[in-house]
């Protein structure tokens, strides 16, 4: 029966811990897109990930290889 007077202020600690990292997550805006990296799975290279040298490097390639139409990266 003694052990109570440990556990209980224990798990009160522990409760209000998990409550300060609930919070402290939202605040920094941990759960703000929580679909954004199930849809990113699906494409196998995004060009927004690439160094702005290679971006203008592939955009000349396939200006010279007479693609017109400008693709979805190049809207910058």
């Amino acid at each position: 029966m003694t052990i109570l007077y440990l556990l209980i202020p224990l798990s009160l600690i522990l409760l209000g811990l998990a409550v300060w990292a609930f919070f402290w997550a939202v605040k920094n805006d941990q759960f703000e897109d929580l679909e954004g990296p199930a849809h990113r799975i699906l494409f196998d290279e995004d060009e927004n990930d690439l160094p702005a040298e290679e971006r203008r490097r592939r955009r000349q390639a396939r200006e010279e290889a007479g693609r017109d139409e400008p693709g979805p990266d190049d809207t910058a």
